[in-house]
């Protein structure tokens, strides 16, 4: 690509303007031949001084050609050319360069097709190979990494390609890296942006995710009632030796749950009995004194005095 500069510009509007007062002179002493040749001779050097001088940036690499064959590589800073004989076909920019590329539509290794998006970062470190050794490295570039892409997508599982992209992003630098080499070009990185799955595949994978962690779920709950019916057991072998134990453990469950609220629990005589809560009369009582219990408590919230 062909860099534009002021400097040649300004020189060939100095020369002729320099041309046309030596010209102007010459004509105003009469001298109407030789003004026309000075006009003339001015105009030509301009315009050979504007087409030598080139001025490349501090990126740029300037592969300059004589009568059609490599003489060398200019820049950065100012050079000159001959003109006619030597030619400035490319203009090479060495700084990092990023390409974005994709696959679209490609199968993966167990058959479901996928879009990726990958960027690619890359920079022409001999701009002599790249000028000459490939008519167009850009397109070279963007052709190679797609390649490497569908060749790298059809070796890989699905699964893999989801949970692994740092993988995948190693192995298309290093695929790139290695055919891009012979023009001049190094790879620097790869990153794969995205991956884009089927709907109905990706609703299908939704579900089997939920549907793992429901057993998962499951499962850990079952792990927790097995631990309690453990415990369970445990206690179980303690009060069989200990009677006085189950005894005092029954009576503070039903003052727990009795303290609370007013509430009215019904207990089968079988499990009074096994309890050992002194038989229905004993349990009645203690009911009762509980209600009472509850009753004062509500009477002193509200103010007032209960007998």
């Amino acid at each position: 690509m062909r860099k534009t500069n002021a400097l040649p510009a300004l020189i060939f509007v100095v020369i002729v303007g320099i041309g046309t007062a030596f010209a102007y002179f010459e004509y105003a002493n009469a001298a109407y031949r030789e003004s026309l040749s000075i006009a003339i001779g001015a105009f030509v050097i301009a315009v050979i001084a504007s087409y030598s001088i080139k001025i490349a940036d501090q990126w740029d690499r300037v592969v300059v050609l004589r009568l059609g064959r490599f003489r060398s590589l200019k820049g950065p800073g100012l050079f000159f050319i001959i003109p006619i004989i030597e030619t400035v076909p490319y203009w090479i920019d060495t700084r990092v360069i990023t390409s974005s590329f994709k696959a679209e539509k490609t199968l993966t290794k167990d058959t479901v097709p996928v879009d990726v998006d990958a960027v690619l970062f890359w920079k022409v470190v001999d701009p002599k190979k790249a000028a000459l050794d490939v008519a167009d490295y850009n397109s070279a570039i963007s052709w190679a990494s797609q390649t490497a892409l569908r060749d790298v997508i059809g070796k890989t599982m699905l699964s893999d390609m989801l949970e692994g992209r740092e993988k995948i992003s190693t192995d298309l630098q290093r695929i790139i890296d290695v055919r891009t080499e012979p023009w001049g070009i190094n790879v620097i990185s790869v990153e794969v942006k995205d991956v884009l799955i089927p709907a109905a595949l990706e609703d299908a994978m939704s579900m089997q995710a939920q549907a793992e962690r429901e057993r998962q779920a499951r499962v850990i709950l079952g792990d927790s009632e097995k631990q309690v019916a453990e415990k369970f057991g445990e206690a179980a072998k303690t009060y069989i030796n200990d009677p006085v134990a189950l005894h005092l453990r029954a009576m503070n469950m039903l003052y727990e749950g009795l303290k609370q609220n007013s509430t009215i629990v019904i207990v089968p005589s079988s499990a009074v009995e096994t309890m050992q809560l002194g038989g229905l009369a004993g349990l009645t009582a203690l009911t009762m004194g509980l209600g009472q219990e509850t009753a004062k408590r509500e009477g002193r919230r509200a103010g007032g005095a209960v007998v």
